[in-house]
């Protein structure tokens, strides 16, 4: 017996059509720098939307099924992108234009991108790749630019403006299987080539709707948010389609996303909800310190992408009245799996072991911990294994290129289709979880595993660290053992030791645990999306080209 109910797929134009018609007064505002920012309301950039689509069709012949490209900042032409290419039945493909040039450009070819929309301010950037760049035919150059640095390209080029201009603000969406591409998202490529990740329309509404929920994001009408997290990397975790459901506000960023014009930004449009990684906050903390700003419009700050210090945490709450939310997730995954609001009923005091944990799984996504024998282990808070997941907006494969089957390799995706997502922690018994460390960053020292996040938070609460990665190095006697690498913050009275951080460590982790060898660094890599870049300060050692200091 089936239900009775419409079969109406489930697409992304009908996320646009919501937000444009039943929230169309609610705001997109672009920061611009100068003092005035460009605003728009949602029925405005549905209405630009509708005309970019007849411009790719009519202009660029852009077509259902088609790829296409754009290099661009957090900003409203980008959002008009984010919908008008999927709705229309065409593939959005974000760039992120902090990957290395070779990497850009496998990924372009890769995808076999035909049409790239990018902001001018990044012409510098792909101008020298448009020479190993065959497929593309179409460039469509939004905000000012340099056009001169395209001078010679085998490309058309098109100015965003011009061309969409006078074209109709009405499109004729067609109704797609809702299993159709809608975008396409490529990982880091910290190891091998980086790995394309296809959202399908289905799992962008489902995962919006998740966005949205109280124990998630908890976005509403009367509220703006703020999306630093970058349009370019895991659809900006899924905030742009979320808030034409909720009728949210937008605050873009767009290029500024150094800590003292965010601050200004967050000072002069009062946002209630921002997202982005852990460094950025960290850099926004220490502004804050040198140069306060009035940022008491913030009810409360998403972090993911790597674990959050603590003693972030608690300086945002205690400084500056921001409750942080910790959340965890992947390209793969959309990539909201979870989210650390605590159960009801809980003390601040009985709070703070669920909202250090990465939070508690989202309706739709199942989650499992498979243990070194593939044993699948308990929900005990102490069974410790590498997490696999599956659900509605959870990846099965990976997008094998143009023309090409999907790729789906056995350390990623267990044989019966759960994704491996290669992070390692436990699972309390009410589903809240906790990672200690990526797989491939556990420190093995004599049989024993070391969790090298843990190790970081500890010494990141240290009033004088700035930052602090640890990483294992090879050890004769234990196989490995951890290198601290620190930044240190120099005070009135001096520097602090790495015997006073072994100290203070010691107080909070085993004997066994404590690391042996400590360098400095001036700060920590990042990889293009912000995360601690561990295998760069790896290299390093082995080059000899860090040095390192070894305790008894």
């Amino acid at each position: 017996m089936l239900g009775t109910m419409q079969d109406v797929p489930l697409l992304v134009s009908r996320i646009l059509r919501h937000g444009a018609t039943i929230h169309a007064d609610s705001r997109v505002t672009t920061w611009t720098g100068e003092g005035s920012p460009l605003r728009r309301t949602f029925a405005e950039s549905g209405a630009r939307a509708a005309q970019l689509a007849h411009a790719l069709r009519d202009a660029c012949g852009v077509t259902r099924g088609e790829v296409v490209g754009t290099l661009m900042w957090n900003n409203a032409e980008h959002l008009e992108c984010y919908f008008a290419i999927p709705s229309m039945g065409s593939v959005l493909h974000t760039l992120n234009l902090r990957l290395p040039a070779d990497q850009l450009s496998w990924i372009v070819r890769h995808a076999a991108d035909r049409v790239v929309v990018v902001n001018g301010s990044l012409l510098p950037l792909l101008a020298p790749l448009l020479p190993h760049l065959p497929s593309v035919e179409h460039i469509i150059v939004s905000g000012p630019g340099d056009l001169s640095a395209l001078d010679g390209a085998r490309a058309a080029v098109h100015s965003y403006e011009p061309l969409i201009d006078g074209r109709p603000t009405a499109y004729d969406w067609p109704d797609l299987d809702e299993r159709t591409a809608a975008a396409l998202c490529y990982t880091s490529g910290t190891t091998g080539h980086p790995q394309g990740t296809v959202y399908s329309h289905r799992s962008i509404y489902l995962h919006s709707m998740q966005v949205n929920m109280a124990e998630s994001m908890a976005l509403t009408e009367a509220d703006t948010t703020l999306p630093v997290v970058p349009m370019f990397h895991v659809n900006a975790w899924g905030i742009p389609h979320a808030v034409f459901m909720s009728g949210t506000g937008l605050l873009m960023p767009d290029r500024f996303l150094q800590p003292a014009p965010l601050a200004e930004m967050i000072a002069a449009e009062r946002p209630t909800h921002a997202a982005a990684v852990p460094s950025i906050w960290q850099g926004l903390l220490a502004e804050l310190t040198d140069r306060p700003r009035d940022i008491s419009s913030l009810r409360s700050v998403t972090i993911g992408g790597s674990a959050c210090p603590p003693a972030m945490m608690k300086a945002f709450e205690e400084r500056h009245g921001v409750r942080v939310r910790h959340a965890w997730g992947m390209t793969e995954t959309s990539p909201l799996g979870t989210t650390s609001s605590p159960p009801a009923g809980l003390t601040a005091e009985e709070e703070w072991p669920y909202r250090v944990s990465q939070g508690r799984f989202a309706a739709g996504v199942e989650a499992r911990l498979a243990g070194p024998d593939g044993s699948f282990l308990p929900w005990d808070n102490a069974s410790e294994g590498e997490l696999e997941v599956r659900g509605p907006w959870i990846a099965a494969a990976y997008y094998g290129g143009h023309g090409a089957e999907p790729l789906r390799p056995e350390d990623r995706f267990s044989p019966d289709g759960w994704l491996r997502t290669g992070d390692v922690g436990v699972i309390s018994p009410d589903g809240y979880l906790t990672l200690t460390d990526r797989a491939k960053d556990v420190i093995k020292s004599g049989g024993e595993w070391i969790s090298s996040v843990a190790l970081e938070n500890h010494l990141m609460s240290h009033p004088r660290v700035t930052e602090a990665a640890v990483v294992a190095v090879p050890d004769e006697r234990w196989g490995e053992r951890p290198l601290a690498a620190v930044v240190l913050e120099i005070g009135e009275d001096g520097g602090v030791t790495y015997e006073d951080l072994r100290a203070w460590l010691g107080e909070r982790v085993p004997r066994w645990q404590l690391p042996e060898r400590w360098t400095r660094i001036d700060a920590v890599p990042k990889t293009s999306v912000g995360k601690f870049d561990k295998k760069k300060i790896r290299a390093l050692h082995t080059a000899g080209a860090l040095e390192v200091t070894r305790l008894g």
